[in-house]
Order: structure tokens, then sequence, then C-alpha cells
């Protein structure tokens, strides 16, 4: 719609993982636990793309998170389970569609803790 675009592959969410990662070291309490859950939510899109094309995800992950700690923006190239270089290879997401993955993200898991407090209230109140 805009133009704009992203690594794809799964390029960015490990990246935004590894970013995670770093900035969780800055932080301390609750806080860090939440950082790097988060993180670790975003790797469901690579281990998805790994799954889906019948290669090991935790194998792929692990050569995707090691390529990046080592600076390397890298994707899963879906035919060999290989990391490869979605720039260039042409492989790219939507900027727009990676903006609402992370602000929908957060208000579905929002809304989400909201219906398991309410449950739990109900519950409460049903005990008494």
């Amino acid at each position: 719609e805009d133009g704009r675009v992203l690594p794809g592959a799964g390029a960015f969410e490990v990246s935004a993982w590894r970013h995670l990662q770093e900035y969780s070291k800055s932080i301390s309490g609750k806080a860090k636990i939440g950082v790097l859950a988060y993180g670790d939510a975003l790797l469901v899109i690579p281990k998805t793309l790994a799954q889906n094309c019948g290669f090991d995800q935790q194998d792929v992950i692990i050569k995707l998170q090691e390529e990046h700690i080592k600076g390397n923006v890298v994707g899963l190239d879906l035919a060999s389970g290989e990391p490869m270089d979605p720039v260039a290879t042409a492989v790219f997401d939507g900027y727009t569609v990676k903006k609402q993955l992370i602000g929908l993200s957060s208000v579905i898991a929002t809304q989400l803790l909201l219906v398991d407090e309410i449950l739990r209230a109900g519950r409460d109140v049903n005990k008494q």
C-alpha cells in the first residue's frame, strides 16, 4: 500500500528477537521477563515457516539466531532450510503488515489477560 518493505522470510522477527535480547540486559524485574517472552513469541513466524516446509524448527531457529548474532540479517530459505539474505533474493514483507503485527499482538495479549481476570473474578464470587 505505501511501498515500504522489510526483509522477509522471518528476518524481521529474528532481528527483533535479537534486539529485544540486548534491550533486556538494560532492565530488571518482571519487565525483563515480559521483554524476553515477547521476543520469543516473535519467533513463532520463522518456526512456522520451518515447520510448513518440513524442516526441524529448533535447528532452523538456532541457525538464524547465530547468523543474526554475527550481525547478518538473514531469513529462512524455504527450499533448503538454511539462512539466506532476503534482500539479495528479493524476499520482502510489507512494513504496514509488520507494524500492525506489533501493535495488535500487544492489544490481543492485553485483552486475553483481561478476560482471564474476569473469569477468575467470576469463580471467586461463585466460591463465596
